[in-house]
């Protein structure tokens, strides 16, 4: 009954804040808006067309992609490390999001210099792609190794080298909308519009929904290979499952936004002390919200600490996150001593 209740706690807690931060980031901006004004826009009592703008176009579309892709990055954090049990794997530590990085940007500077129009189903195919690349890299290394800490290192390898490559292919690229995507490289939830919340959405929920029905199989698998084989579970066919939900949440998140560091790791690990268990089917859904609150978060500073100049989004979730993971390894050194 106890675990019941704090479960409950902590969701209410989670929910509540998304509800708040998703209101406060509505209010505040280089434009702000009082709460009265915010109702009218959003039900059409307002004549105010500039206002509507900023709120239907910018601000909402925005908020939805913080929302959306800060809770696919925390549970795409939570697979990779129940996939490799270990605290502070995530999709930025380990390279895949630097991987889907310069698969989008290859793509992305190849289509703007011949002047062809792409969608962002393109862009979502070719951070797919580059995501798998860097996860085939860090699975080849991970059969050679025993030592986790050397794999991790390792993942960290490539992302420097997969984030030195789009950096000089930025550097070197010749188009009028360069900016953008030097701002996208840095990482950004602006930009967005609702077509592509839409594709966000579809892709987001239904990796979820899949990642959720695998709570079952993926409780036996912490507690062991043995136990889940013994349990009935598909060991290779749970792990390419994992691999594929982990690395299209984390592709569809660096497609729309670039890459966020920092959140994929601190994120379960904070639900996790928060409700006080590590069962998949509690924190699946936990990891999600946190993940929206996080973001939701990080973006408010981002856009309004030195507003009009506006943070990357990264700067803003390694200031947070970082203390989290150097708490996480300084706790698991305690636990080995």
């Amino acid at each position: 009954m106890e675990k019941k209740s704090r479960y409950f706690i902590g969701f209410l807690v989670l929910f509540i804040a998304v509800c708040v931060l998703f209101v406060v980031n509505l209010i505040f901006g280089s434009v702000k808006f009082s709460l009265s004004e915010i109702i009218g826009i959003l039900f059409g009592n307002s004549d105010n067309i500039s206002a509507y703008n900023i709120i239907f176009k910018i601000r909402l579309p925005r908020i939805m992609s913080a929302l959306i892709l800060g809770g696919a990055l925390s549970v795409s954090g939570f697979l990779l490390q129940t996939f490799f049990a270990n605290p502070i794997a995530g999709p930025f530590i380990l390279g895949i999001s630097s991987g889907a990085k310069l698969a989008t940007a290859v793509v992305t500077i190849f289509f703007m210099s011949r002047g062809i129009v792409f969608d962002s189903v393109s862009l979502l195919i070719a951070a797919f792609v580059g995501s798998m690349v860097s996860m085939g890299f860090i699975l080849m290394i991970s059969g050679r190794v025993k030592k986790m800490s050397v794999l991790i290192v390792s993942g960290v390898m490539i992302g420097y080298i997969c984030s030195a490559v789009t950096d000089i292919i930025v550097t070197f690229a010749d188009d009028s909308n360069i900016i953008d995507l030097h701002n996208w490289s840095m990482g950004t939830f602006s930009g967005t519009d609702s077509n592509d919340i839409k594709v966000i959405a579809v892709i987001c929920f239904f990796s979820l929904v899949c990642a959720f029905l695998l709570s079952k199989p993926m409780g036996a698998y912490q507690m062991g290979e043995g136990y889940a084989i013994n349990m009935g579970v598909n060991i290779k066919l749970f792990r390419a499952e994992l691999i594929l939900l982990s690395s299209l949440l984390s592709a569809c998140v660096t497609a729309f936004a670039g890459p966020v560091s920092f959140v994929g790791i601190a994120v379960p690990h904070l639900v996790k002390s928060l409700f006080g268990t590590s069962k998949p089917i509690i924190i699946i859904p936990a990891s999600f919200l946190g993940g929206a609150v996080f973001c939701l978060l990080c973006d408010l500073i981002a856009r309004t600490l030195f507003s009009p100049v506006e943070l990357s989004i990264s700067s803003v979730t390694a200031v947070f996150g970082v203390p989290v993971v150097m708490w996480i390894m300084l706790k698991k050194q305690r636990r080995k001593i």
